[in-house]
């Protein structure tokens, strides 16, 4: 989180006031994340694994949020920021065995490993990927990702809420490549129809009305999601028994992927030279 400034001050009641002035960011509603897209909610996951990393290796040493809610955190340009560090901790619990590093939560129970320096091993950082998994990625990750995705998001969730002992901060990384080209490039694999057969292409034209709504869209009066490329287009259009024709716009989102209208008819096309129609060809 953004400091702008502070200063300190003696009041009456209370000495050493300290006064912070930081940055504004929006409270985290979580209903109104699930209704955003895919992309919105992996970015606040993303900056989530960053603060995770940052956490598990900070200059003080590995620190805990030991109130790792919701409320604690805002939207700051799409990211999540942490707000309060007031029941922040660096002190790793001490134990003489593996029964005292118990780490209780209300639907899992687990029990780390006690260092020969009788410190419970990873406790502060586990606990954090822990409420990190309850609380974010297995709200945030899965609902409509990208299928080519599912098999590695899937394993980062499993793996974050199963605390096990090869998974860290470090390890929940790799999200960092999931909106690479590298990756996204699997869906040219997927789906290999082609656009000339199937779809009659029509340049800069556009279709202002038909429109349809779907799941999770960019814009609230209609069907606008994000694809890779024409494949995915053409895949998510034949997907919908109402999508006859898409709009491909020239905006992207913050990962490079294009915006793309779907449409549920194409009796209206007018002259747009930033988009491209395709109509769904008839039998």
């Amino acid at each position: 989180f953004q400091l702008y400034g502070y200063c300190y001050q003696d009041s009456n009641d209370i000495p050493d006031t300290l006064t912070t002035i930081t940055e504004l960011g929006s409270p985290l509603e979580m209903i109104q994340l699930l209704q955003t897209s895919w992309e919105d909610r992996f970015r606040i996951c993303l900056s989530l694994v960053r603060l995770l990393h940052y956490l598990a290796h900070s200059p003080l040493g590995s620190v805990t949020l030991l109130d790792f809610r919701p409320r604690q955190f805002v939207i700051v340009d799409g990211e999540l920021k942490v707000t309060d560090l007031d029941d922040a901790s660096i002190e790793e619990s001490s134990c003489t065995s593996n029964s005292d590093c118990f780490m209780e939560f209300p639907a899992r129970n687990f029990t780390l490993t006690c260092s020969v320096e009788g410190r419970c091993q990873s406790m502060n950082e586990k606990r954090n990927l822990y409420n990190a998994y309850r609380f974010f990625f297995t709200y945030l990750l899965p609902h409509s990702a990208p299928s080519s995705l599912r098999p590695l998001l899937d394993k980062i969730v499993n793996a974050t809420g199963n605390c096990k002992k090869h998974v860290n901060a470090n390890g929940c990384l790799a999200l960092k490549l999931s909106p690479s080209p590298s990756v996204n490039s699997e869906f040219t694999q997927k789906c290999m129809k082609s656009a000339n057969s199937k779809y009659k292409r029509v340049p800069e034209a556009f279709i202002p009305d038909e429109n349809y709504r779907c799941w999770p869209s960019y814009h609230h009066k209609g069907c606008l999601l994000s694809v890779f490329d024409i494949n995915e287009a053409i895949e998510i259009c034949d997907s919908y028994s109402q999508c006859k024709a898409f709009v491909l716009t020239n905006q992207t989102t913050w990962t490079g992927r294009q915006l793309v209208f779907f449409k549920m008819a194409s009796n209206h096309i007018v002259p747009d030279p930033d988009k491209i129609t395709y109509v769904k060809v008839t039998d």
